[in-house]
């Protein structure tokens, strides 16, 4: 591919932001201890090597000085109306990297994510193709599984698993996260991508989501004690999406009423409707919480 063809592909497929933090490579240090300090897991190496084209380059070797951009994954906040599509052509440069996306955060593209949930945008590796690759071999040098080339195809746009020399592909990364070395360096570097938190709310609302259905699983189960302990537990996680604050604030409503703790369950309503909580049905709702909804 010539040089301007190549700079086209670049300009049409590569995402809006693509993050990355500079490192210096000190004497005696290897790709695999730079991957270990950044990722926590030495066998990234392939991450590094891809990013920085050291293998077309004529090999994999760092020399002490040398400059090497260690790609990282973007947090970002959805807004009301955000929906997978719109976030994918916004960060991943089109609307059909939506199912890449959404599975980067345990979800589906045809539901959108609540509004406030901190989104990771996974890191994309630019490879350059050499002799005798394909779509086949480069999903599995960096996604560990050839039955992945179909995933490549996807987001690249492409069909079959011819792919000539020189040819971009634009990989995704999607379980590439920094250990809390590679953060602190980051942090050091002015890497905006830790501006929204550096995934801090990210592992919380991931860690409240997978915890969500035991809290309502114990209010149904009439286990009161249980969802004011679990409930509270979960609102120190951190920042969590409006939605999941929600659910949270209601089942604490329930279980106060239950144990006539009222003045907590008022409190308790009045943080569930700041959440977007909805007006109560008396048709549907027992007279007790309604009567402390009404404080």
């Amino acid at each position: 591919m010539k040089r301007g063809g190549l700079l086209l592909a670049l300009v049409l497929f590569v995402p809006l932001r693509a993050d990355a933090y500079t490192h210096v490579a000190r004497p005696g240090e290897t790709l695999a201890q730079i991957a270990e300090a950044a990722y926590g897991d030495a066998r990234r190496e392939t991450v590094l090597v891809g990013a920085n084209a050291l293998d077309v380059r004529g090999g994999s070797q760092v020399a002490p000085g040398m400059r090497l951009e260690i790609p990282a994954p973007t947090f970002i906040r959805a807004g009301r109306g955000d929906t997978w599509p719109d976030l994918a052509l916004l960060w991943l440069g089109h609307k059909d990297r939506a199912a890449t996306l959404a599975r980067a955060n345990d979800a589906v593209p045809w539901v959108p994510p609540a509004e406030g949930r901190e989104i990771i945008v996974p890191a994309v590796i630019a490879h350059i193709a050499g002799e005798n690759e394909d779509i086949v071999s480069i999903a599995k040098r960096y996604l560990t599984e050839t039955k992945k080339a179909w995933e490549l195809n996807v987001y690249n746009l492409r069909e079959g698993t011819e792919v000539k020399p020189g040819e971009i592909v634009l990989v995704p990364i999607v379980d590439l996260q920094l250990s809390e070395k590679g953060k602190e360096e980051a942090r050091r570097a002015g890497l905006a991508a830790l501006s929204e938190g550096g995934g801090t709310s990210f592992q919380a609302q991931k860690r409240a989501e997978g915890e969500l259905p035991l809290l309502l699983a114990d209010v149904r189960g009439g286990r009161y004690v249980d969802v004011i302990t679990r409930g509270n537990t979960l609102l120190t996680l951190g920042d969590l999406a409006k939605p999941q604050l929600a659910s949270i604030y209601r089942a604490l409503v329930e279980a106060y009423v239950a144990l006539d703790a009222y003045g907590a369950a008022s409190a308790a309503c009045k943080a569930w409707k700041l959440q977007g909580g909805s007006n109560l049905e008396p048709r549907w709702t027992s007279p007790k919480i309604v009567s402390a909804c009404s404080r």
